[in-house]
């Protein structure tokens, strides 16, 4: 029997995307032997050849000619500069083992290596760029209806408001529930009821139908997919989980079944290597730059007051695993017990030195150490206080998907205003809403882009204390 997997979005230029990129392949490393003024011998051809399948076989692993409308932006060059990066692979392992490589020139590799992925990449970006405009000048567009107004279908529509690049018109609304269940928002887009959507789509007014309905209604849903299956428009589930914005979500299979894990970190395979590298390349470079500075910082604790330079403090890392996070004392005191009382204006705990470090977040940087260690990361969730853990992860929900990821020395709460005392639940719920945000989100460049504003947004604050 077959198996019915969920897949993703067909295109249909998926072929002649596919001549494209072949053919770019080819026209790219001829045109770069023809400027060098080399031969174009059999064996350019060859590696041509190689690197032009090798590309297309892992763009099909991957499903880079699936439809882009509706996926984030930056994922479309990051999926076509991997696939190039195998074919890149491919043909340097094809030229190891055949002992090749001298009748070739090196300079005329290198250049195509460097201008395919720019033309592979460029002109995804040129044609996703006029496709865009086409579908905001109401060209290519798609009509859509949303069964259920409910909270979820609200999303969605304001998704398509947000979003006119991806070129769908919102229809109208079907429900076949009274007024007052009914999302407030968008009343004036209903159409009636399930029935007349159905009708509507089946006469070809609609292209494609979201069921925005709760699982709840799992036995209306599977009448209505049924009722829906007797037409030709496209028809989608938009999934309930609840904790679907909250974490990454993704399609898994476990034999012949397939799942949706929900509560998972993105940090896994290629992804927690690149993170480690970051964090291994990241730290080693700021110690080496501030290390003059931490023995500054060091000399003026000692004779500020008395005690230990650092203050070892137990929180949670990865899995909830205790760790010892390294600072520069900058109380009296040493809390880290089961009650650990949060620093507050104007506490008579804190040194004079340890004023000025904790209002610049100065008395962080040791935690650098911890990032080598591999205990931490530069950026992810700050770690709070295995007590202030315990008290919180009974009061906010999803507290504990924080430690899906290792903790971080800054992080997207903190650029965002969300950093020092938790005098309330509501700063500790919006804390935990960004950090999850984060963890959803993730990538390399978002790390970037949150190191990048710590310089500006991170380091002084009106609510560290």
């Amino acid at each position: 029997m077959e198996n019915n997997y969920v897949k993703n979005n067909n295109n249909p230029y998926s072929a002649v995307y596919r001549l494209i990129d072949f053919l770019f392949i080819l026209i790219v490393l001829f045109a770069v032997i023809y400027i060098e003024d080399e031969q174009p011998t059999n064996l350019y051809l060859l590696i041509g050849l190689i690197a032009a399948v090798s590309f297309s076989l892992s763009a099909e692993t991957i499903q880079l000619y699936r439809s882009w409308r509706t996926e984030y932006f930056s994922r479309l060059p990051a999926y076509t500069f991997v696939c190039w990066l195998v074919a890149i692979f491919a043909v340097s392992i094809f030229l190891i083992f055949t002992k090749n490589s001298p009748e070739l020139s090196r300079l005329v590799i290198g250049l195509w290596f460097l201008s395919s992925a720019i033309v592979l990449v460029g002109w995804r970006l040129i044609f996703r760029a006029v496709l865009f405009n086409r579908r905001r000048n109401g060209f290519n567009r798609r009509r859509v209806a949303i069964i259920g107004l409910t909270k979820l279908g609200v999303q969605l529509a304001d998704e398509f408001a947000k979003h006119p690049e991806s070129g769908f018109t919102l229809e109208g609304f079907f429900d076949d529930r009274e007024d007052d269940r009914l999302a407030e928002r968008y009343r004036d887009k209903l159409m009636g009821n399930v029935e007349k959507g159905v009708e509507l789509g089946r006469s070809g007014e609609f292209d494609i139908v979201y069921v925005a309905l709760p699982l709840a209604a799992q036995s209306r849903i599977d009448s209505i997919l049924r009722i829906l299956g007797d037409t030709t428009v496209d028809v989608h589930l938009v999934p309930d989980f609840f904790i679907y914005n909250l974490m990454n979500a993704r399609l898994t299979n476990v034999g012949t079944m397939q799942t949706i894990s929900v509560y998972e970190s993105p940090m896994s395979g290629l992804s927690s290597v690149s993170k480690r590298i970051e964090d291994l390349i990241g730290a080693s470079l700021i110690l080496m730059g501030i290390a003059i500075p931490m023995l500054i910082i060091a000399l003026l604790i000692k004779l500020d007051s008395s005690g230990p330079v650092f203050f070892k403090q137990k929180r949670y890392g990865l899995s909830g695993k205790a760790i010892n996070v390294w600072k520069f004392r900058s109380m009296t005191v040493a809390d880290n017990g089961p009650v650990v009382k949060q620093a507050t204006k104007g506490d008579a705990r804190i040194t004079r030195l340890g004023a000025f470090l904790r209002k610049t977040s100065l008395d962080e940087l040791p935690q650098f150490i911890n990032v080598l260690q591999g205990q931490m990361s530069i950026v992810g969730p700050r770690p709070h206080a295995v007590a202030h853990n315990e008290q919180y992860r009974a009061l906010v929900d999803f507290y504990m998907m924080r430690h899906k990821v290792k903790p971080g020395i800054t992080g997207w709460a903190q650029i965002n205003g969300w950093r020092g005392e938790t005098d309330t639940l509501e700063k500790m719920e919006k804390r935990v809403e960004f950090d999850l945000q984060y963890i959803r989100d993730w990538s390399i460049l978002l790390d970037l882009k949150i190191i990048f504003l710590t310089l500006f947004k991170g380091f002084v604050n009106k609510n560290a204390y």
